[in-house]
């Protein structure tokens, strides 16, 4: 059986102390991704000419209340969504959990829900196209995803399946069996946050493609979701989960929805885009 010559590194999943406080990478990945893409959205909007008649959708300031509304979506939905998808019978049984997210337990498909429902709030509150802002957000995202598979990583959580292939790892939690597995979570990091950051900022600045709304954000969604199911036959399924099907987990099943998703909202995008010219000339 082949593995890595080098073993699983020696990290250490709290990142700095500060007194009794343990400030752990899970945490600061979570804090880089909102920041980044904070800061990513800002430059963004002062681009004129990537937005529908070069304008963008709101304006500079309104980033900050932005990155308030998808703060706590992305918390809220995140750990509500670990509770309702993943683990109900434990949270049943000790709902005062519900609330200890420094144990650990977010999950994407309910920060995605989230950010949402952030998403509409902020849009109805501003006065603005919702299909923009969806646009705005999905351009940033790749980012906290990357970062927080590398926490994951870092963590030793989130492990692959058992694998003979030459850069397999042997994680140290006892609960992976000791055995080589892939390293799923730098699989994702890879598909999820690097590749769909790079295809993005392609459709974005080479393709223009924000000055159709909704077609960034419907990419973002059915890439997503096309990313995920891809790593997810590289990722040891969660065990017990009643959604795991043979080879096919959770995560498939609830990415599958996303597909769909996103390739409607990237037809009707298109479609409004060729209708457009008609409309302007009238």
């Amino acid at each position: 059986m082949h593995t890595l010559l080098i073993p699983f590194p020696d990290l250490n999943p709290v990142a700095f102390e500060l007194g009794p406080l343990s400030v752990k990478w899970y945490g600061l990945a979570y804090l880089a991704g909102l920041l980044l893409g904070w800061l990513y959205i800002k430059r963004l909007l002062q681009q004129d000419h990537l937005w529908p008649n070069g304008k963008a959708p709101f304006a500079l300031a309104k980033a900050d209340d932005l990155l308030l509304y998808m703060t706590v979506g992305v918390l809220l939905g995140g750990r509500l969504g670990y509770v309702l998808f993943y683990e109900p019978a434990y949270f049943i049984r000790h709902p005062a959990d519900v609330i200890a997210v420094w144990q650990g337990g977010m999950a994407f498909h309910g920060a995605l829900l989230g950010s949402i429902l952030a998403i509409v709030l902020f849009s109805r509150q501003q006065g603005v196209n919702p299909w923009s802002v969806l646009d705005l957000c999905a351009t940033a995202t790749p980012m906290g995803l990357f970062f927080g598979r590398l926490a994951n990583f870092i963590n030793g959580e989130l492990w692959g399946r058992p694998t003979d292939v030459a850069w397999a790892m042997i994680f140290p939690n006892p609960l992976s069996g000791g055995v080589p597995r892939h390293p799923s979570q730098l699989y994702e990091a890879t598909l999820e946050g690097l590749v769909l950051f790079l295809f993005i900022r392609y459709l974005t600045h080479t393709k223009l493609a924000l000055r159709n709304p909704g077609l960034v954000g419907g990419v973002f969604v059915a890439g997503y979701g096309l990313a995920r199911s891809t790593c997810e036959f590289f990722r040891e399924p969660d065990p017990g989960h009643w959604l795991t099907i043979g080879p096919f987990t959770a995560g498939i099943f609830y990415s599958l929805p996303m597909i769909v998703a996103g390739a409607w909202a990237i037809v009707m995008a298109l479609r409004k885009a060729q209708r457009a010219p008609a409309h302007a000339g009238e």
